[in-house]
């Protein structure tokens, strides 16, 4: 009989980790953000690793099966993949969708699949070297600054050196642990955050059936409706239903967890964005998993509602479930600037801006109201939003940078999460070359250089 009491930690003993390789610049994950971060810095002749913990690249981008920007696509890489994935019929135009302040032009969604591809290939030419199915556990950092990462798989515990560390990981997991400083969502010591969902594809949805109904629906008053069948692959799109839910969940006694539901095509095919839950701490293994067992709950009454009550579903089932949990907001980090509310309505200029954006402002109110989906002027993103205070050669590109809760709910959008991964790749190569961190790298150089690649830095620069 064991009569050792619970233990509530344990020590783990010292040991010496083999070297894997080294690397001018290291990317921890290699979803949205990841893979333009490293495609940019290879571009430019360093030698670059590209750390995945799944088995293909594009984050929620693929495997979470939300494959549309919610904004439109100005230039640089970003743009180049796009335009690839239109080449191969992976993707349709661009459209302009409808909403309660006026329209929003949305790059057209992606094929996942053929974005998958796209993206390793991209990758691979560029030089990157990717590192698939490898969890990073911590970084490394001496004497202030960050060498490299530790990491886990099929192979053991290994090291990966590197002068400069893109921290892609959503979460700012690379900085938090390196003790740079962050936020909870709002901030505030019960931080609101945006809840997480999981997409879903529905199959044999008669799209021209519903593409007519919902051209006299009230009831989706956020859409974008193609003028001929054939722009219906990739190019309708349908947010609102809120009556109709309502009316289901009265008579039925389903009950489902949003206001309103999302529909969008991409390859022919149905996307679903309709599950909400509020409160998870993502960082809790039992809170993780329970949210996905309710969005699964979800799933089901929401495949119901579609069946019965929307035109065009009457034959259609579900196809394919996410294999990860969409999360969309957690930790913010405190950078050398924080982007705020005001910035983000496009109301400030900044003399270091590296990327503008156009997307909308799309919040998921974190105490379970409706989406907040609405048009805006395009803002500016600062260099120093990038910069963790506190710790050296790291850099943190995508929906973790710094900014408050509600310049969040546009710089966690695709569109700005990719420029910023640009933009990261970038600095880090010109710092490596200028011999100088990251912190104090020249922007005005690397402004010059993502010009090059035809990247608007200020509304004005943007393309009619």
């Amino acid at each position: 009989m064991n009569t050792k009491p619970t233990r509530t930690t344990i020590t783990e003993p010292a040991r010496d980790i083999p070297v894997l390789m080294n690397a001018d610049v290291v990317v921890v994950g290699g979803g949205t953000t990841g893979p333009i971060a490293a495609i940019a810095a290879a571009r430019r002749g360093k030698k670059v690793v590209l750390i995945e913990r799944f088995g293909s690249l594009g984050g929620i981008l693929t495997l979470g099966l939300n494959t549309k920007p919610s904004g439109t696509l100005l230039g640089g890489i970003p743009l180049e993949i796009w335009d690839l994935a239109r080449s191969m019929g992976g993707a349709g135009d661009d459209y302009m969708a409808t909403t309660k302040t006026g329209g929003v032009k949305i790059a057209s969604p992606t094929d996942p699949e053929v974005m998958k591809m796209l993206l390793t290939r991209l990758c691979v030419q560029a030089g990157v070297q990717i590192l698939f199915e490898t969890f990073v556990s911590n970084p490394v950092v001496e004497d202030g600054a960050v060498t490299g990462v530790v990491i886990e798989g099929k192979g053991g515990r290994q090291f990966v050196g590197a002068k400069v560390l893109i921290d892609c990981s959503a979460d700012a997991d690379m900085a938090a642990k390196a003790n740079a400083p962050f936020l909870m969502g709002s901030g505030e010591k019960e931080a609101r955050m945006q809840p997480v969902s999981m997409y879903f594809i529905m199959k044999n949805v008669d799209l021209v059936r519903l593409a007519e109904w919902a051209r006299t629906c009230d009831d989706v008053p956020a859409r974008a409706i193609p003028a001929d069948e054939a722009g219906l692959a990739y190019g309708l799109w349908l947010t609102g239903f809120n009556g109709m839910l309502r009316r289901f969940q009265e008579e039925t006694g389903v009950r489902l967890q949003r206001d309103n539901i999302t529909l969008k095509t991409a390859d022919g095919q149905m996307y679903v964005n309709a599950t909400r839950v509020l409160g998870i701490d993502v960082f809790s293994p039992e809170q993780f998993t329970a949210a996905i067992l309710e969005c699964y709950r979800q799933i089901e009454g929401v495949v119901r509602f579609l069946n019965e009550r929307v035109p065009g579903f009457e034959s259609s089932r579900l196809g394919q479930v996410s294999p990860i949990l969409g999360v969309r907001e957690t930790r913010h980090i405190v950078g050398e600037y924080t982007l705020t509310g005001p910035d983000s309505r496009g109301e400030t200029r900044f003399e270091d801006s590296i990327a503008v954006d156009a997307s909308a402002l799309d919040i998921h109110d974190p105490k379970g109201g409706d989406v907040d989906f609405q048009s805006m002027p395009p803002y500016e993103i600062p260099y120093r939003c990038l910069v963790p205070q506190r710790v050296e050669q790291i850099l943190v590109a995508g929906r973790c940078i710094s900014a408050d809760h509600e310049a969040h709910a546009r710089s966690r959008n695709m569109p700005a999460c990719m420029s910023i991964g640009q933009a990261a790749g970038v600095a880090a190569a010109i710092a490596i070359d200028e011999g100088t961190t990251v912190r104090r790298v020249p922007v005005a150089k690397v402004q010059a250089a993502l010009r090059e690649w035809r990247m608007p830095l200020h509304p004005e620069d943007i393309a009619a």
